[in-house]
Order: structure tokens, then sequence, then C-alpha cells
């Protein structure tokens, strides 16, 4: 009896070991966010979008109660080109003050892949959880390999 109590109790401090740090490292400032066609955005951000293509940026845009996160590559003379964003994360400055960094993904295509030769403008859109604006957006990127 006693040897089962023991071994019981090794394997809940065992996987309390395992849990626990995941618990407590869980980000509560890092923003939900769904990938959405640009079809998909309501009109008014649709025709928007053409000032802001362009740049190499993160937006965000505030279309009734639901926020955008738009992130750009500007003009590329060829498709293979692409981005996608890793995570939304919030950086608190002040009482209900804060800032987004954007950590987006740049894909560029490979030295000797044959792509169509033709203006793209790369572009990724999502839509997230936010209930507030943030003050600034930032946009970290990565280049991937």
């Amino acid at each position: 009896m006693k040897r089962y109590l023991i071994v019981g109790l090794i394997l809940i401090v065992i996987l309390g070991a395992l849990i626990v740090p995941k618990i407590l490292k869980s980000n509560d400032n890092e923003v939900s966010f769904k990938v959405i066609d640009k079809e998909e955005l309501p009109t008014e951000i649709q025709e928007a979008l053409p000032k802001y293509i362009m740049e190499e940026r993160a937006l965000t845009c505030k279309f009734k109660d639901e926020i955008f996160v738009i992130v750009t590559r500007g003009e590329k003379k060829s498709k293979g080109y692409f981005v996608d964003i890793e995570s939304i994360e919030k950086e608190y400055y002040g009482e209900d003050k804060f800032d987004l960094v954007v950590k987006a993904k740049f894909i560029d295509p490979k030295p000797d892949e044959i792509v169509t030769q033709e203006y793209d403008y790369p572009i990724i859109v999502v839509k997230t959880n936010l209930k507030e604006m943030p003050q600034a957006v930032h946009l970290d990127i990565e280049y991937a390999d």
C-alpha cells in the first residue's frame, strides 16, 4: 500500500513539474487572430488598401467592432513573394495604452525558382479579437530560408 502511495506522489510531482510551467508561461499579451481573404474585408477597407500596398508595413483598421491587422510587403517585380503572420502581441505602457508587435515571416522565391514576371503586392489580412485600437503597430520581420 505504501509503495502505491509513493509511486502516486512521484507521478503527481512529475506531472506538476511538466504542466505548471506551461500554465505560468501562457501569454496574456498574445492576440488571437484569423487569416481572412481580401475579398472578405469590408468594402471601405478594400478601397483604402491601394494607399498602403506599395509600402512594407503593418497597420490596423477598425470597421464597426472588428479590428483587422494588415501586413504588406510593397511592390515586387515578380510572383513568388509571400508574407505570413507568426504572432501578434500587445506591449502595454500606461494603464490602458498598448502597442501591437506583429511578428511576420517574409518568404522570397528561391534564386533558381522560375516565377512569373509581373508586378505583385504580397499582403496578409487577419481579423483579431481586439476590442480597442492600439496606439502604434510595430512590424518584426523574420525572413524564411
